[in-house]
């Protein structure tokens, strides 16, 4: 993909304070998008914004928690006001469940946290989003799991909302089409980030060898590798592209035999 492949274009990212969305917003930045960096770490935030701007990049923060419907509009309003337009939206925000349990230990608190952010973020977002890309188009992109395509033990909650997630892209990708506007969904697997080391643990070297043993690459994935996905789903080559949701997992469902659509 050609540097640049972002030129012009406003984006704006939820949970981009760290992890896999920190790693897409300076990306972004590199392919010569203005970012909007969205997160409840303000610190952090402003610290991706002060690394996107010493390297010549331009960004703003602006706190949002998408669970609150109030923070996502004001998102938006704020990036359409101060840019005036929204091109990309990377709804990369989500939380996972951990300590795993089967799912009759697991409380009524557990679901709402998990589905206030993973699902209601993701329903939110697109809600104000999309009115801000209907003159012109744009591309919406979520952050899936391979856990919306397959169960897995001891993480029920986690994976339902996932596959709500899987849901709602191809559904509204279907309602959006003819307006211009593409959605699609990015799945990863084991990525490093803090959320895997919180599911993890920092010293229990058993669970991370499991967790490289059921990637055939033989490893978990890193936040760039993620990044480089969205990326082109956001660009013009996936201009044809639309309701799918991409695997970036090491080859896990394959092995698994499950053919994403």
């Amino acid at each position: 993909m050609a540097a640049g492949s972002l030129n012009g274009k406003i984006a704006l990212i939820t949970g981009s304070t760290s992890g896999i969305g920190k790693a897409t917003a300076l990306l972004f930045a590199r392919e010569g998008a203005t970012v909007v960096v969205s997160g409840i770490k303000d610190d952090d935030g402003k610290n991706v914004v002060a690394k996107i701007t010493e390297h010549g990049g331009k960004a703003i923060y602006i706190h949002c928690d998408v669970t609150k419907e109030d923070d996502v509009r004001n998102a938006i309003e704020q990036t359409i006001a101060t840019f005036g337009k929204l091109d990309i939206a990377f709804n990369n925000a989500g939380v996972e469940q951990a300590p795993s349990a089967p799912l009759t230990e697991t409380s009524v608190e557990q679901v709402k946290q998990i589905f206030e952010t993973n699902v209601l973020g993701v329903w939110l977002c697109m809600k104000y989003e999309i009115p801000a890309m209907q003159k012109s188009g744009g591309a919406i992109i979520n952050t899936s799991s391979i856990a919306g395509h397959v169960g897995m033990s001891g993480v029920s909650v986690y994976v339902a909302s996932k596959h709500a997630v899987e849901g709602l892209t191809k559904t509204v990708a279907l309602e959006v089409a003819a307006k211009g506007i593409r959605v699609n969904a990015v799945a990863p697997a084991g990525i490093n980030t803090d959320m895997i080391t919180r599911f993890a643990g920092d010293s229990n070297l058993e669970v991370r060898e499991h967790l490289k043993g059921i990637h055939p690459v033989g490893r978990i994935g890193e936040p760039e590798e993620v990044a480089n996905a969205v990326l082109f789903l956001a660009s013009p080559q996936a201009s044809f592209i639309t309701g799918i949701s991409l695997p970036v997992d090491g080859g896990y469902l394959a092995k698994s035999g499950i053919a994403p659509l």
